[in-house]
């Protein structure tokens, strides 16, 4: 395989990236100028070196420290406690700017095939409830996709912690969200009704 069609193979390992995407970015790539292919290559190094994931909410990060600049903010609410399925999603609750409390990234969604949980963080995610619980928790919010993913998801994560005996408010976010809709496509507004209307 020449270096180009390995390139292309690479990129179509990406969620969403067929071949012919694929290949326009390997296109792009010959296109451009090589300061700019030294510019992607090196951004792609320093990913490996200088990103790690938070030891609390499981969001890959590049401040110092083992934990992140969102989890080490006194200022945010300890009462409360998002779990989301993707940094992404983490991403555009953030950036919708109405809310203020922690997140756990669990890893994704249950896929609804196999029904298997390997790969989701539910033990951390428990470790960190414990943990935040002993300085306040008092709401978990399932800001999980409005898919039926999401939602065989939210049901699973429930059933954990009730096997827990924890007394903790949990909610799902509400159907401002439109059925099948990722949260991190979702606009600030949508977001801010979803958790308002969060049951």
């Amino acid at each position: 395989m020449d270096a180009i069609e390995r390139l292309v193979a690479l990129f179509e390992k990406f969620p969403g990236i067929g071949p012919r995407q694929a290949g326009r970015f390997v296109q792009y790539l010959l296109r451009t100028s090589s300061v700019t292919r030294r510019e992607i290559a090196d951004a792609v190094h320093r990913l490996a070196e200088n990103v790690r994931q938070c030891a609390d909410c499981m969001r890959f990060h590049s401040d110092e420290g083992k934990i992140c600049s969102i989890c080490s903010n006194d200022g945010r609410d300890a009462t409360l406690l998002a779990v989301v399925a993707s940094d992404a999603d983490l991403a555009a609750l953030q950036k919708s700017g109405t809310y203020r409390g922690h997140y756990f990234v669990l890893g994704g969604t249950i896929h609804l095939a196999s029904e298997k949980t390997s790969g989701l963080r539910i033990k951390q995610l428990l470790t960190r409830m414990n943990d935040l619980r002993s300085r306040a928790l008092k709401e978990v919010i399932l800001a999980f996709p409005a898919n039926p993913e999401g939602d065989a998801t939210s049901i699973r994560v429930r059933e954990e912690i009730d096997g827990q005996g924890m007394s903790i408010k949990i909610t799902s976010l509400g159907r401002g969200l439109s059925t099948g809709s990722e949260l991190e496509y979702a606009d600030p507004e949508t977001l801010k009704s979803a958790l308002e209307s969060r049951r």
